[in-house]
């Protein structure tokens, strides 16, 4: 009875029982058991043991998002069916591409006060807190989703202007100046989003075709995984002495990019928008019905 209780009072949210808490941890439910008199005295650990029974871990949270985009499924099959060289049901020719597209903003140049110490035995490679800021700058990034490649450039900020500037910087060059259609995929932000956005690319550059992601859908957009590649591992730990050697540093792992990269392992497809549209239906209250919660897709690099 008592393991019971622990477990349905895990289940509830502090706030709901009463108590000034967001999450419930071990010791503070042992607490709350034992000021309730459901227990005598317990400790944390038995507490743990109790909940590790049925994988319960109040202590911890996942955000998601409730889909507010009427058209989602249609938008995120055509970029769906894009990443598997499909589009509106006809196979992508040899003399197509697709290119997935967005912008890593204000990235810092933090100059430590003190040099940061290569790692050594039994030593994790060392940072300084203290630092100077020596600017930031906006990262645009145009992925070539089969090829593998990346096109990128640095700007002051993002905006209509730099956006263009990279769609020029790739559809002047080859094989993307002579082919049959480019397809870019963006996301909803203010650079790229609308219609406007669509005709403006069309008018500069006629075989180029911008699809935009369904709202609060970024999850869709293969350029997301190569911008956490980028803070993992060139961003962060952020040392770097000015934006020059921000902007060497992001050129650089570009060309390694280019040299060594594979095209992404995206297993997400529109069988697996199908059964996770599904199940989302089947938890959506009913007064919500038309709305539903998206978790990201999973993808390999």
């Amino acid at each position: 009875m008592q393991v019971a209780e622990a477990k349905a009072l895990a289940c509830q949210l502090p706030a709901e029982t009463g108590i000034p808490l967001s999450r419930w941890s071990c010791p503070e439910l042992a607490s709350e058991l034992t000021a309730r008199g459901i227990t005598d005295s317990i400790s944390a650990s038995t507490v743990r043991r109790w909940l590790r029974e049925d994988a319960l871990k109040p202590w911890q949270y996942r955000s998601w998002i409730f889909i507010r985009d009427p058209d989602f499924r249609a938008r995120a099959q055509r970029v769906l069916d894009l990443y598997a060289r499909t589009f509106e049901g006809v196979p992508l020719g040899e003399d197509e591409y697709v290119l997935s597209s967005d912008e890593k903003t204000s990235i810092q140049a933090r100059c430590r006060c003190h040099p940061a110490l290569a790692p050594g035995q039994t030593r994790a490679m060392r940072v300084n807190h203290e630092y100077g800021r020596g600017g930031a700058l906006a990262y645009l990034v145009a992925d070539d989703v089969h090829r593998a490649e990346i096109h990128g450039r640095c700007e002051p900020t993002t905006g209509i202007v730099p956006f263009m500037a990279l769609v020029e910087q790739v559809m002047t060059q080859e094989p993307y100046a002579g082919a049959r259609r480019v397809f870019w995929i963006v996301d909803n932000g203010s650079s790229h989003r609308g219609r406007r956005s669509i005709d403006r690319m069309a008018a500069r550059f006629p075989n180029a075709v911008l699809v935009h992601t369904p709202v609060h859908a970024s999850w869709l957009n293969q350029i997301e995984i190569f911008f956490s590649i980028v803070q993992r591992k060139v961003v962060s730990p952020n040392d770097f002495t000015d934006l020059a050697e921000v902007r060497e540093r992001l050129r650089g792992f570009e060309d390694h990019c280019n040299a060594t990269a594979q095209p992404f392992q995206w297993r997400f497809t529109t069988s697996d928008l199908d059964n996770l549209l599904a199940r989302l239906d089947r938890h959506t209250p009913a007064d919500r019905q038309g709305e539903s919660s998206v978790t990201p897709a999973a993808a390999e690099h």
